[in-house]
C-alpha cells in the first residue's frame, strides 16, 4: 500500500491554465498528428484546426519529470503506433437507456453513426445534432464557442482539436427546459486505432438540461486482447449561461487494454448552477482533467467522482476550480475504489482569489484500498488569498474492516458477499445522485459484478 498526501501549494493564477512549455519537436507526436489531420475540412472550422496543429507542432507529450504528471507515466502510450480507422457501425452493442431511447447521438471512433443515433423526442429550442449536420448558419454561432475555453493550449487538447472533422452539439435555447436526458455515446476499440471525441454543449440563459456523455467499446469480445489496445483523446467544452443549470454525468468504461485522455472545461456565467457526476471503470491508463471556470458571481458547482480499478489499471483524475467572483459555492467529493495492483491517482485545486469573497468551497478525497498492493497518491490543493470565506479540503484513506465483516458474518452472509456489501455502499453515495435512474441500476450492477475487486 502507498499513499501521498501533499497539500502544496499551486502557482498564483486567478484562472485555469494548463498551457504546455513550447520545446523541441516530438517525433512521436508529429506522426499522430499526421495521422489525425489527414482529413481536411473548409473554412473557420480548418484555421482553427491549423492553428491547434501549428501548436502541436512545437509541443511535447509530457513526462513524469512534469508535476501535473509525475503519477502517470506515458511511456507504454509512446510504444505504440495508431492510425485512424472507422468500425462498423451495424456490428456494435451499447446500452440505451431508456429515459433518453430518442435523445441519443451516438459516434463510432468519432465519426457520427446515424443508423444508432435518435433525436426524435426533444421539444423546440434545443438542437442535438453533430455539427457537420447543421445548417451553415447554425454553424456560425459555433465558432465563438468551439474551442474556445480555458486550457485549450493543452497538448492534448491541442491534438483533438487540430484533427476535428465533426463533433457532437448540444445547445439549448434561452429559458427552454429540457426534461429528457440527451445521451452521448462515443464507441471506440479497433486495434491500434487514435479516436478523437468531440463534444460542445451550449446552455443559454435560464435554460436546463440533463447530459450523459458515455465513452465505451465495442462489446462482444472474448477476452481482454480482442477488444483492443485504441486511444480515445476526447474534449467536453461545457458553456453555462446566466441562470442555467447543467447535470452532466460521465461515465468511462474503455476496453481493458485501452488507452483514455479526457478533457471536460466548463464555463460557468452569473447564477449558473453547474453538477458532474465522473465515473470511471475502464482504460489500462486513463486520465481527466476536468476544469471548472467562474465568470460571474453566485455561482453553484458540484463535483462528484467515483474512480473503481483493478489489475493493472492506472487512473488519474485532475481537476481544478477556479473561483473568480464572490458568492460561489462548489463541493467536490471524489472517491476512489482500488484493488489488485491498481493505482489511483487525484490531484484537486481549488483557487480563491482576493475578490472572490465570500466563498464557500469543500473538497474531499476519500480512497477504499482492498489489496495490500493497491496504491492512491491524492493530492487536495486550496490556494486563498480571499479574507472571508468559507473553504476545506482534505483526504482519506481506509480499507475494509475486519470487525465490518465479522459483523456480517454473523449475520449470515459469508465473506465474500460481506465485501461486496461494504463496496456497494461506499459506491452508491456517488451512484444513487445521478439523476438517471437506468444508468443507477446499470452502474450498481456492474459494481457487484466486479469480481476482482473481492479478491486480494
Amino acid at each position: 500500500m502507498s499513499i501521498q498526501v501533499s497539500p502544496s501549494p499551486i502557482p498564483n493564477s486567478n484562472v485555469v491554465s494548463l498551457t504546455s512549455t513550447l520545446l523541441d519537436k516530438d517525433t512521436y507526436l508529429t506522426e499522430l498528428l499526421n495521422q489525425v489531420t489527414a482529413s481536411k475540412t473548409e473554412g473557420w472550422l480548418q484555421e482553427l484546426r491549423e492553428g491547434a496543429a501549428s501548436w502541436v507542432r512545437h509541443s511535447t507529450v509530457p513526462t513524469t519529470r512534469e508535476e501535473e504528471w509525475r503519477f502517470t507515466d506515458l511511456s507504454s502510450l509512446r510504444k505504440l503506433q495508431f492510425n485512424v480507422e472507422t468500425l462498423h457501425a451495424r456490428s456494435l452493442e451499447f446500452d440505451i437507456l431508456p429515459e433518453a431511447a430518442n435523445s441519443r447521438l451516438v459516434f463510432v471512433n468519432g465519426v457520427f453513426a446515424p443508423e444508432l443515433s435518435a433525436v426524435s423526442d426533444l421539444p423546440s429550442g434545443i438542437v442535438v445534432s453533430n455539427l457537420a449536420g447543421l445548417p451553415v448558419d447554425e454553424q456560425e454561432g459555433i465558432q465563438q464557442y468551439l474551442a474556445q475555453a480555458e486550457g485549450a493550449q493543452e497538448v492534448f487538447t491541442a491534438l483533438n482539436t487540430a484533427g476535428i472533422t465533426d463533433a457532437a452539439v448540444v445547445w439549448v435555447k434561452k429559458n427552454v427546459v429540457v426534461e429528457t436526458p440527451i445521451h452521448l455515446v462515443f464507441i471506440s476499440g479497433e486495434t491500434l486505432t487514435i479516436s478523437q471525441p468531440r463534444c460542445l454543449v451550449v446552455a443559454e440563459s435560464g435554460s436546463q438540461v440533463r447530459l450523459v456523455e458515455e465513452y465505451t467499446n465495442r462489446r462482444g469480445a472474448e477476452s481482454a486482447e480482442e477488444e483492443g489496445v485504441y486511444f480515445t483523446n476526447a474534449v467536453t467544452e461545457v458553456w453555462v449561461g446566466d441562470n442555467a443549470q447543467v447535470s452532466h454525468t460521465r461515465v468511462e468504461r474503455e476496453g481493458a487494454e485501452a488507452f483514455h485522455i479526457g478533457k471536460t472545461a466548463i464555463a460557468q456565467s452569473r447564477d449558473s448552477r453547474y453538477t458532474c457526476h465522473a465515473i470511471t471503470l475502464g482504460a489500462k491508463l486513463s486520465r481527466h482533467n476536468l476544469e471548472i471556470l467562474q465568470t460571474g458571481e453566485q455561482t453553484e458547482t458540484t463535483l462528484n467522482g467515483l474512480t473503481i480499478i483493478s489489475g493493472k489499471q492506472l487512473a488519474d483524475t485532475h481537476s481544478a476550480i477556479a473561483l473568480n467572483y464572490p458568492h460561489s459555492t462548489s463541493k467536490q467529493l471524489h472517491k476512489c475504489i482500488v484493488g489488485d495492483r491498481a493505482h489511483a491517482v487525484f490531484n484537486g485545486k481549488v483557487l480563491v482569489p482576493k475578490r472572490a469573497q465570500l466563498t464557500e468551497a469543500a473538497q474531499l478525497n476519500r480512497n477504499l484500498l482492498l489489496s495490500s498492493k493497491a496504491r492512491v497518491d491524492t493530492k487536495p490543493q486550496l490556494e486563498i488569498t480571499a479574507d472571508n470565506v468559507k473553504c476545506a479540503h482534505g483526504a482519506t484513506v481506509s480499507q475494509l474492516e475486519d470487525d465490518e465483516i465479522f459483523y456480517l458474518q454473523s449475520r449470515g452472509i459469508d465473506e465474500n458477499d460481506a465485501r461486496k456489501l461494504l463496496i456497494n455502499a461506499f459506491a452508491a453515495e456517488i451512484i444513487n445522485q445521478i439523476p438517471v435512474p437506468s444508468l443507477r441500476e446499470i452502474l450498481l450492477n456492474t459494481v457487484n459484478n466486479l469480481k476482482s475487486l473481492t479478491n486480494d
